[in-house]
């Protein structure tokens, strides 16, 4: 679905939006009132959470990637915080409370139409919760980095492989 297909009218005139170059590419303009719009880009938070040697990871029960493992992680709201939201996507997916104790990175890279373009990984202890499958996942466990299931995302494979570094 191309830009135009989404965003139709101007929020401000109600005028129909047409594509013209603007700041070195093309984007809906409105011709009445000379509004332009501007795509956001989607940001996402995860947690890598470790039990000595293993690190804690969730199975997807949804699309995209439905069946492959990931850390637990999702959409930042507007106006949350980036490491709130880590803990609450954990605590939806897992039931553990976490304690967010510092950033891993950040990765660029959309690797699907409804996905994040940057995702922040931060590092966690559990303090508190008690952990079952919750929100879009059907299974989790704790697994050594040097035997891991089929990962869903090239994200969570480059944060994985920086977890085997810092270890």
């Amino acid at each position: 679905m191309s830009l135009a297909e989404i965003v139709a009218f101007c929020p401000r005139c109600g005028a129909r939006l047409v594509q013209q170059e603007r700041f070195n590419q093309l984007r809906p303009v409105c011709p009445a009132c000379d509004w332009v719009y501007f795509a956001d880009p989607k940001v996402a938070a995860g947690v890598l959470v470790r039990r000595g040697e293993t690190v804690l990871l969730v199975r997807r029960a949804i699309d995209p990637q439905r069946g492959l493992w990931t850390v637990p992680a999702g959409f930042i709201d507007a106006g949350e915080d980036p490491a709130q939201a880590a803990r609450r996507e954990c605590l939806e997916e897992t039931g553990l409370e976490v304690q967010i104790t510092g950033l891993i990175d950040v990765i660029f890279g959309q690797e699907h139409p409804r996905g994040a373009h940057f995702v922040i990984f931060y590092r966690g202890v559990e303090t508190g919760g008690r952990i079952a499958a919750g929100d879009d996942v059907d299974q989790l466990g704790f697994f050594p980095l040097e035997d891991l299931p089929p990962l869903a995302f090239t994200t969570t494979a480059r944060l994985l492989e920086t977890a085997r570094r810092m270890s």
